[in-house]
């Protein structure tokens, strides 16, 4: 049961019953002060820990932004650029959520500790104050009348007349006094269910608050993790694949250092202990040097180096080799030495000593010593030809693997056993049993053992498919440019290709791509067929960790000639197509995401990716299922836009504008990698200190915005044209949808920022301006 009522009329009674139930409410009340004491040193702790985590959270992404992955190479993938731009991404993506957890610390001393501590002071303060009067009065009224009891009836009639007055007027006092008191306890009873309540509220509405902004900010953040999970992905498989390739290289090198040395300009070069002869009686020292030699020159140089101290001891010493002899035991007290002798010091030879006696006749065959070593040479022999056997060959493979195994699970993955696979390229590399071979009904033959034969045939010709000396020609475009100019490049290259080279790889090419449009099933996504056939197709002219490293844009390459094998092997290559651009030029990045706010509407076109996902055509913008393996998602290197990344410089964002002075601009594009500056200047949108200078160094896809009551900008493109150069879903009415390559016209820009209108089939709308190119 609650709190009975306090009657008025009890108040004049002042029963104990009254008295008992004041005291139940007094009793309620300061246990609530105590509830409310309380919870506002919860409150406060909650916000000292909220600025602790905020700070804790502020320097971790600190740390993110701050750290960036180096590569090995001279060029990094799209996907490795976006996994190393993905820290800043993170950094962002915390910052805007360290602001909004500071808005909501904030809240919560404006909407909880204060309203309660004014309650507690105030109206809790206030009853304490009156319970003191009425305790207070309480006591003087029953001392008052107790004395006036015990006044003796022989006093005069004036002194009880006056005493009578006194108690009277003293009684009414009492009784107004318990009257407001009584009055005051059952006000704040009800009071504090809705002063206590409210900001619990409040507290609980910005707590919501924080929560709705970061779902937000996640959502936001959802496209951008789907792309940087097919870019790890991506990665990852062709990590694999280089792992694989460096690892045997090494385990070659293991066994034979000699046979895989590195093609260099120097007949010979490795470390020599040099004998440097001293004043006696301190006889020699022998200092190591590193030494090289042409043999072409005659130059021999040298440069002291120790290991042990950790770096070069002195400047290097070039001379021209005269001559070469090897020192016996007899005339030196230590082994594996030969003499040198420098043409401008005749006659005062120099006496080197090798690691071993092989190391020695190394060096005097390369140094044309007297006891020089013949050259033991290799004749490698290649059965595998590009002729009308190995046409053959390849397309017995593929028609068997479309017919038996086009939906099996890892195709091309999954290796078979070796010896059956090299008795089955036996039998077809021999005319006189290549035909007898039946691939595609015969269940000796599995398909593992079919797609390994195949492979090995391809890695087993003289050159590679596409050829040694394009090798670097197909790597460049892969390594920078659009996804349209990488197209077109590897286009150009293909048909640069010896014709019978040409027409394997279209057939090969075409047969991959159908296996890719069975990815749901066989999981062998375009991407995961650039990993398997990268090494394959293009094999560098030296084994090198070098050339290994250049293996994922191998993998690029393949993938660009699988997605886009119809345009490249059905189609003429542009004739006056130009050198491959500057590695200096990304590609662009879409607009930044904006943080939703009420009243705001996105400015955010998200670019359709084309992606593998377990998703029935009608549902192929939605979510990927959780059950879909990363793996399924396609590639996005050649021809899928780039994820839009949100690398916001220091400066406050004020829906699409960039609030910041010059300096903050300037050092915040210093610190960019060199690749990324032009791109992510051009979605913010900035004028450069410098217009000249910055103009020459963005691409073709950078379209200043015009300043406001600048007529001149926005009549520069009036009526013009533009192509699509990536494409774009419509998220609101006023937006066009288009595919790449569409066409626009009556090109303007628009009074939002960021955007163009145009018109496209008839329909007039908004273009988002980073994804069209001005004809």
């Amino acid at each position: 049961m609650g709190l009975q009522p306090l009657e008025f009329s009890d108040c004049y009674l002042d029963s104990p019953w009254f008295r008992e139930r004041v005291r139940a409410h007094e009793a309620e009340l300061e246990k609530t002060n105590k509830f409310i004491k309380e919870l506002l040193k919860d409150g406060k702790n909650l916000i000292a820990a909220t600025k602790n985590l905020s700070a804790a959270q502020r320097k971790f992404a600190h740390s993110l932004r701050d750290f960036k992955f180096e590569f090995i190479g001279d060029a990094e993938t799209d996907d490795e650029r976006y996994i190393d731009a993905s820290l800043h991404e993170f950094s962002n993506f915390l910052k805007n959520l360290e602001e909004q957890r500071e808005i909501l610390a904030l809240s919560v001393t404006e909407t909880l500790i204060k309203p309660l501590e004014r309650f507690r002071k105030e109206q809790l303060g206030a009853v304490k104050e009156e319970k003191k009067k009425f305790d207070k009065e309480t006591e003087k009224n029953y001392s008052l009348l107790e004395k006036h009891l015990n006044l003796s009836a022989k006093k005069k009639e004036l002194q009880l007349q006056e005493a009578d007055n006194q108690v009277e007027q003293n009684r009414k006092h009492f009784y107004e006094l318990s009257l407001e008191y009584v009055c005051k306890l059952q006000e704040i009873q009800e009071r504090k269910k809705f002063e206590c309540v409210e900001p619990v509220l409040s507290f609980f509405q910005g707590l919501f608050t924080f929560y709705h902004q970061g779902y937000e900010l996640a959502k936001d953040f959802n496209h951008y993790k789907m792309a940087l999970q097919i870019n790890i992905q991506n990665t990852r498989n062709r990590f694999e694949g280089t792992r694989s390739e460096v690892e045997e290289l090494m385990n070659k090198i293991r066994r034979n250092p000699q046979e895989h040395k590195r093609a260099n300009h120097f007949t010979m070069e490795g470390y020599l202990y040099v004998q440097e002869k001293r004043p006696a009686p301190f006889g020699s020292s022998w200092v190591k040097h590193y030494c090289m030699y042409r043999k072409e020159t005659k130059k021999f140089s040298m440069i002291p180096f120790e290991h042990r101290s950790g770096g070069k001891v002195g400047d290097a010493e070039l001379f021209v080799l005269t001559y070469c002899t090897k020192r016996n035991t007899d005339t030196i007290d230590r082994r594996f030495c030969f003499d040198l002798e420098a043409s401008d010091r005749p006659g005062v030879p120099v006496t080197m000593q090798a690691f071993s006696e092989e190391d020695r006749k190394l060096w005097m065959e390369a140094l044309d010593g007297k006891e020089a070593v013949s050259v033991i040479v290799k004749i490698f022999f290649y059965s595998a030809q590009l002729d009308k056997i190995g046409f053959t060959i390849i397309k017995k493979c593929i028609s068997a693997v479309e017919t038996r195994g086009i939906n099996d699970q890892g195709l091309y993955r999954v290796v078979g056993v070796s010896s059956k696979v090299q008795r089955l390229l036996t039998l077809l590399m021999d005319s006189k049993t290549c035909n007898e071979v039946d691939l595609e009904n015969s269940v000796d033959w599995e398909v593992k053992t079919i797609t390994s034969a195949m492979k090995q045939y391809l890695r087993s010709l003289p050159e590679p498919l596409m050829t040694y000396e394009l090798h670097g020609e197909f790597i460049v475009p892969a390594k920078s440019g659009s996804p349209e100019s990488r197209v077109n490049a590897v286009h150009f290259l293909v048909h640069k290709l010896p014709e019978k080279n040409k027409e394997m790889l279209e057939i090969l090419v075409k047969h991959l791509a159908n296996v890719s449009k069975h990815a749901k099933r066989n999981l062998m996504t375009v991407a995961n067929l650039g990993v398997v056939f990268g090494p394959t197709l293009m094999r560098p002219q030296e084994e090198t960790v070098a050339a290994i490293m250049d293996l994922k844009f191998q993998n690029i390459v393949v993938e660009i000639l699988i997605e886009n094998h119809e345009k490249i092997f059905k189609t003429l290559p542009d004739a006056t197509f130009p050198e491959p651009i500057s590695m200096s030029v990304s590609p662009p990045n879409a607009p930044p995401r904006q943080s939703r706010r009420q009243g705001q509407r996105i400015k955010r076109p998200l670019a359709v990716y084309n992606l593998c996902l377990e998703l029935d055509d009608a549902d192929s913008h939605s979510s990927p299922r959780e059950d879909t393996p990363t793996g399924s998602m396609d590639s996005l290197s050649s021809q899928s836009p780039t994820p839009a990344f949100s690398s916001s410089p220091p400066g406050l964002l004020d829906g699409n504008h960039l609030i910041m002075d010059s300096a903050d601009l300037a050092g915040w594009t210093t610190n960019l990698p060199a690749q990324s500056r032009p791109s992510m200047v051009s979605w913010m949108n900035i004028p450069s200190a410098n217009p000249a200078a910055t103009n020459a160094a963005l691409p073709t896809f950078f379209f200043p915005s015009p300043a406001p009551g600048t007529d001149r900008a926005t009549e520069s493109v009036a009526h013009r044209k533009a192509r699509a150069v990536y494409p774009c879903e419509a998220e609101h009415s006023s937006e066009l949808s288009f595919q790449i390559g569409a066409i626009f016209e009556d090109v303007q820009f628009s009074r939002e920022p960021g955007w163009l209108e145009g018109t496209l089939n008839g329909k007039r709308g908004l273009i988002p301006q980073n994804y069209v190119q001005f004809l």
